[in-house]
């Protein structure tokens, strides 16, 4: 049976052109760095072709999707373990403090806090992670929109079915369902979707140009915010990282969003990318730099940069309208690849 990947609702997932983006990977490659890994879709296809796949993503929830399905090979929820999470009275928490009336009504945020806690109770790591991108998929799909940065009052009349109806013409019943429904209703997805492929894979929480400085692969993915679209993932999803931890968080750096400092920023990444053989970079019209300036860039590093496109169809979050991209895909052959060992002497020489 093919390994499927789960319903994630992630803006900007790659989950369509996964397959033809990860078709260009070179047959002798073994391993492969996703460095902006966000919803892991690019992450999970290499993982199907056999790779050892090393993921990392700054935000805490999303370097949960790529532990419980990338990272971890077999470790699923069971009906214990679910019954766990969901037993217990509501009690007033983090969610409830800092969000009632913000993005959930007040009994909602104290059902989050008790599965919160309930979620620690768990046995393994895994499980928790898994647990916790299940309740990521049950908060989102109560969102309108599927992201955090709507007001009350409009998730409020969103919320409301009969105006969702006269507006739309659709209920959107399943933003009022509870989150114990949804997690239900996802859980058996999710556990099929976990598999080995008798790799050591790997999930890193981390800045990229942090992370940078330890990973060892053959090809490095890089599908970074693209500057001048919708790309504010903390503001998108910065809530579940703060649910997770319980507290208020401050976005973080590096985020490419001002198209001042993209330039910069990426001409910073791909300086850094030396020790990887294969470098692969996603972009699309919409986004600044250009495609040529991206090109150049690019040329500074390395004599053999390709570009391949495809035309991709976007949903535009909140609207019925679609857009029609051209997804970019820049091939580099580093011909000049250094070593990690290589890399560090000549540091310590400095």
């Amino acid at each position: 049976m093919m390994n499927k990947f789960p319903k994630i609702n992630f803006i900007g997932n790659k989950e369509k052109i996964a397959k033809w983006i990860t078709d260009y990977f070179p047959k002798d490659a073994e391993s492969v760095f996703d460095a902006f890994s966000g919803g892991s879709s690019v992450s999970y296809q290499s993982k199907t072709k056999g790779l050892k796949v090393i993921s990392n993503d700054i935000l805490e929830i999303n370097y949960l999707l790529s532990k419980a399905l990338i990272e971890n090979n077999s470790t699923k929820l069971s009906y214990k373990d679910v019954e766990l999470i969901f037993s217990g009275e509501p009690k007033e928490g983090f969610m409830f403090n800092q969000y009632s009336e913000v993005y959930f009504f007040p009994n909602e945020c104290k059902e989050l806090d008790l599965y919160r806690e309930n979620i620690e109770k768990l046995d393994s790591e895994y499980k928790k992670a898994l647990a916790l991108i299940l309740m990521r998929r049950a908060m989102i799909r109560k969102m309108p929109y599927s992201r955090f940065n709507i007001n009350w009052e409009k998730i409020v009349q969103l919320r409301d079915e009969v105006y969702s109806y006269e507006k739309y013409k659709r209920k959107r019943a399943y933003h009022n369902q509870s989150f114990k429904s949804h997690f239900i209703e996802n859980v058996s997805e999710y556990n099929r979707a976990i598999f080995d492929n008798l790799k050591e894979n790997l999930s890193i929480n981390d800045d990229v140009f942090n992370a940078l400085d330890s990973v060892e692969a053959d090809i490095i993915y890089l599908d970074p915010p693209y500057t001048g679209t919708m790309n504010n993932y903390f503001g998108f999803y910065g809530m579940l990282d703060e649910y997770i931890v319980g507290e208020k968080l401050q976005p973080f750096e590096n985020n490419f969003i001002d198209k001042k400092t993209s330039i910069e920023l990426f001409d910073k990444l791909f300086s850094k990318l030396n020790n990887f053989k294969y470098w692969y970079l996603s972009y699309n019209n919409s986004s600044y730099p250009t495609k040529e300036q991206l090109m150049e860039l690019l040329e500074k590093y390395s004599n053999n940069v390709k570009l391949v496109e495809k035309p991709h169809v976007y949903k535009i979050t909140g609207k019925e309208n679609k857009k029609v991209n051209m997804e970019y895909l820049f091939i580099v052959e580093n011909t000049n690849i250094t070593s990690k060992q290589e890399l560090s002497y000549e540091r310590a020489e400095l």
